[in-house]
């Protein structure tokens, strides 16, 4: 029975494998992150700048109670930031 299995765990591996490799990648590293609020301001003057913790995805507005301050995070444009997966932190 076991060897029965092994030919379609490994035709199934094959497919995750291929799935994974063509599926479309988003990552916190493809995105424009910086270290500074004036840096993230001159990369886009004409929008809104937000602190994405960048662990778990949530955005904070200047003003909000994490904003800059959770341990993982930069700074970001918010239209950049809702492009990705992340969600509202309001």
């Amino acid at each position: 029975m076991k060897q029965a299995l092994a030919p379609r765990m490994r035709i199934a591996r094959i497919i995750l494998g291929l799935i994974m490799l063509l599926a479309p990648v988003t990552s916190w590293a493809e995105q424009h992150l910086y270290a500074t609020e004036q840096a993230a301001q001159a990369h886009c003057p004409k929008d809104v700048v937000v602190w994405l913790n960048t662990k778990t995805g949530v955005y904070h507005f200047k003003g909000q109670r994490w904003y800059a301050n959770t341990r993982e995070g930069a700074f970001v444009c918010q239209k950049e930031a809702e492009g990705r997966p992340t969600r509202n932190g309001q």
